[in-house]
């Protein structure tokens, strides 16, 4: 197993205080690599990952969200709240994979200079490059536990219809087992029309980040995640609203437009209702009922969960410790429910 050098610059202090093994960062060249297009790069493609714990572990991956990447789950809030000695994901116990998806953080992605010539990628494609890092790289033939947040929750489940005796425990998070649809694909549309309709992204052989596509990416985040209550109590007047979107959109960002519409376009053909049945790990769901993506009021998991075996759902109610779509992303609210469900058998 080939493991890098400790890379951590992006951590903040506070994590290497925290009570569980120092992150140790990776990069791996992915051979012949075919997109579900039957495109490749005109290179070799580079899968970049985090671990946490001794090789030796119990082997747990977990995914992230659109954007994001695997060092994101490196915070108090997350890492802190599950790695550490007794907490439902030990790293003392357990060998923690954190990949950075194909489009995103430090893994291939458009912005690394091919731009819109980058092939078409979609969920099924970062799935297969999670699994050549698993199974080439790492050594890894079976998880113990598959976690994935928003994105990652929704990776999760075709995780479990691709590679049905892969694991054990199967954790989706902030997301639907359902065909992408409804508000859901309307506001991610708003995103990716927003930039392929902008003069200034000339085909994606820009100059400077499109300026309609750095106004629409703040407004969708508002209208998509944060929660109702924790938006309205920190700007309960439209003077105090229009400050904090005048805050927000002045913001730097160091995301990229080509990456952005590629991430969300990727999500595109994502329906793994059609076979949940071949799911074979225990399930353990979990949503909060703010999630302004996949609103709880439709019913859609309550429905689709009960076609699996051995399969739970938590719905987090809303609260004032809610952010909405952003709920999971505080392991607070919900590691109970993660070690009660590891500790059935």
């Amino acid at each position: 197993m080939k493991i890098a050098p400790l890379l951590l610059a992006l951590c903040c202090s506070t994590i290497y205080a925290a009570d569980y093994p120092a992150p140790v960062e990776g990069d791996w060249t992915v051979r012949d690599f075919k997109f579900h297009t039957g495109e490749s790069l005109p290179g070799e493609m580079r899968m970049h990952y985090t671990t946490v714990g001794a090789p030796s572990g119990q082997p747990v991956l977990i995914l992230h969200g659109t954007g994001g990447n695997g060092r994101s789950f490196l915070r108090e809030d997350f890492a802190g709240q599950l790695f550490g000695p007794g907490q439902a994901l030990d790293a003392s116990k357990h060998f923690i994979v954190l990949p950075d998806s194909i489009g995103s953080g430090k893994s291939s992605k458009p912005s690394d200079g091919l731009r819109a010539k980058f092939p078409a990628l979609n969920y099924q494609d970062q799935i297969l490059g999670h699994y050549r890092l698993l199974t080439e790289h790492l050594g890894i033939r079976h998880l113990s536990v598959l976690l994935g947040n928003s994105m990652g929750g929704m990776q999760a489940w075709l995780w479990g219809e691709m590679y049905p005796d892969f694991m054990d425990v199967l954790v989706p998070m902030a997301s639907t087992p359902a065909e992408m649809s409804g508000r859901n694909w309307m506001m991610r549309r708003m995103l990716i029309d927003s930039i392929r309709n902008d003069p200034e992204w000339n085909g994606g052989n820009y100059t400077k980040q499109p300026s309609g596509y750095t106004r629409a990416r703040v407004y969708y985040g508002l209208a998509t995640a944060g929660g109702t209550q924790a938006i309205y109590a920190a700007n309960p007047t439209r003077e105090k609203t229009d400050a904090e979107l005048a805050r927000r959109l002045s913001q730097p960002s160091e995301e990229d437009a080509n990456d952005t519409l590629y991430q969300y376009e990727g999500a595109r053909d994502y329906n793994p209702s059609p076979h949940l049945e071949k799911i074979h790990a225990r399930v353990l769901a979990i949503n909060s009922a703010d999630d302004e993506r996949n609103p709880a009021e439709l019913g859609i998991m309550e429905r689709e969960i009960k076609r699996i075996k051995n399969a739970k759902f938590v719905l987090l109610p809303a609260g004032p410790d809610t952010r909405g779509h952003g709920t999971t992303s505080n392991a607070k609210l919900w590691k109970q429910h993660l070690a009660e469900f590891l500790q059935l058998k």
